[in-house]
């Protein structure tokens, strides 16, 4: 829903005015003129984003090395992870009071000086402070970017742009690792990070003059504008220390890692209760569901996916790279996937697609490690990574939907911070249990979900102690995606 519903007209020269579809028609298309360059814009930057996430962590390793940092590996993921959710409450308030563009704008201001800092870091501490800053961008930007899509689209072409942003992975997803190992190999790691900040200037150019005409300000504009509500912050912080605690405590397998984590969870778990709907936790229906839903999606395809290259390299014997591709075409199913959950004929069956969508990460997930049985051909791997990622193209982008329909205008921004939140945070903890349980049974380090280290002799026991569980998450998420619909009194 937009700020005023088209065919209004009691707007002042002054008040940004949302895009208006054409009359005897539902709008057209995200490309039609009066939305093209937003929708260029907007995209470009989930772009960036996601060239970033598959670039940086191909050079990753290397720069730990070169810094002298190795020990030091997974905080350089958990930072961003830690301050990224502390962005995401922030900008969900200051879009909600304000309008998006100062989150968007500042957001990207933030996510290209950390790379700047990363990438000109001379020590290990430097260049952890760099994510850090990184990350708080990237959670300013996801965050605005959803309310950005409820102001300026009307509801008939939310499904579309959310789709237009998730094929935005599918190039990088295969091209990001490869270009950056070439960087990387020729020119050196810190060209990957100095490197990105130049393509901050075509999304800026695009997107920010679009959005001031179309989703800037405040919904109400003669509403007097609230104050930021300081306990909300006060939870956001909270959240994020909990979570990095929990993160170290579920790295460091000793007795001491006891207080670490008890610590966290008593932080934790009042700060999440805070943040997200009443009731997410009893998967109440409607708008709790659906946010529960996303965390349960995220953390268990996320927290497996992690432990797949490691896998292969380990007890298959493939190559990083080569393994590295054996989850490519995930990219293009996962695009495949949000493109028919966009469909206007799939609309009265959304809630059957999310509980399909599940089963089939699910079923990705149980099928991924028997390849752990050397008879059985390494490609199993990629194609069933192909039909969970075809589900989860239809789960987060319908997710993402059905929220912005259960949210009024001036809570759009508190929710998609909810959503995001229930995203990383299951992502974090699912990834900490997944860890804990494969270095228990005798697996190696992995680094904080977005790279894997080196693992010598693993036993296969720990990859099945990995993807199971996962998969019976996987299977509580399509029994949550019956009661996304609220019950009709």
């Amino acid at each position: 829903m937009t700020a005023l519903e088209p065919g209004d007209t009691d707007v002042t020269p002054d008040v940004p005015t949302p895009i208006s579809p054409p009359e005897g028609s539902k709008g057209g298309g995200v490309l039609r003129k009066p939305y093209r360059a937003l929708s260029f814009g907007i995209v470009s930057v989930v772009l960036l984003i996601a060239f970033e996430a598959t670039a940086v962590g191909t050079a990753m390793p290397v720069a730990a090395r070169e810094l002298d940092g190795v020990s030091l590996y997974a905080f350089a993921f958990s930072a961003y992870f830690t301050t990224s959710l502390f962005g995401m409450v922030l900008a969900g308030q200051w879009a909600d009071r304000r309008g998006p563009l100062g989150p968007l704008a500042g957001g990207i201001a933030a996510f290209a000086a950390g790379l700047l800092l990363a990438g000109t870091a001379g020590a290990m501490w430097m260049f952890i402070l760099g994510r850090a800053v990184q990350g708080l961008g990237g959670g300013l930007v996801i965050v605005a970017l959803y309310v950005v899509v409820s102001r300026a689209y009307p509801e008939h072409l939310r499904a579309s742009i959310l789709a237009a942003f998730a094929a935005s992975w599918v190039v990088p997803s295969v091209v990001g690792p490869l270009v950056s190992g070439t960087v990387t190999e020729h020119l050196g790691w810190r060209w990957v990070f100095v490197g990105i900040p130049v393509l901050v200037v075509g999304p800026l150019a695009l997107a920010l003059p679009a959005i001031r005409r179309t989703a800037s300000g405040p919904v109400d504009p003669a509403a007097p504008v609230e104050a930021f509500d300081r306990r909300r912050i006060r939870l956001a912080l909270g959240i994020s220390l909990g979570a990095g605690l929990l993160q170290y405590a579920g790295q460091d397998l000793r007795w001491l890692s006891l207080l670490p984590a008890a610590v966290g969870a008593a932080v934790l778990v009042p700060a999440v209760l805070g943040l997200l709907p009443r009731g997410t936790y009893r998967a109440v229906r409607g708008l709790p569901s659906v946010v529960l839903l996303r965390g349960i999606a995220a953390g268990s395809f996320i927290a497996a996916e992690s432990f797949v290259p490691l896998m292969l390299v380990t007890e298959r014997g493939l190559s990083p790279t080569m393994a590295g591709l054996s989850l490519a075409v995930g990219g293009a199913t996962w695009a495949l996937g949000s493109y028919v959950q966009s469909r206007p004929r799939m609309e009265p069956h959304r809630s059957k697609l999310m509980v399909v969508g599940m089963v089939l990460v699910a079923s990705a997930i149980v099928a991924a490690p028997s390849v752990l049985i050397h008879a059985v051909p390494v490609w199993i791997v990629a194609v069933a990574w192909a039909f969970g990622c075809f589900g989860m193209g239809m789960v987060i982008a319908s997710t993402s939907v059905l929220l912005l329909r259960l949210s009024a205008p001036q809570d759009a921004g508190a929710n998609s911070a909810a959503l995001q939140i229930s995203d990383g945070l299951s992502n974090a903890l699912l990834l900490a249990a997944g860890g804990a349980a494969f270095a228990a049974l005798g697996g190696g380090m992995v680094g904080a979900g977005h790279g894997v280290g080196e693992a010598g002799g693993s036993h296969p026991a720990a990859f099945v102690a990995v993807f199971l569980p996962m998969a019976a998450v996987a299977l509580v998420g399509a029994w949550v995606g019956t009661r996304l619909k609220e019950r009709m009194d």
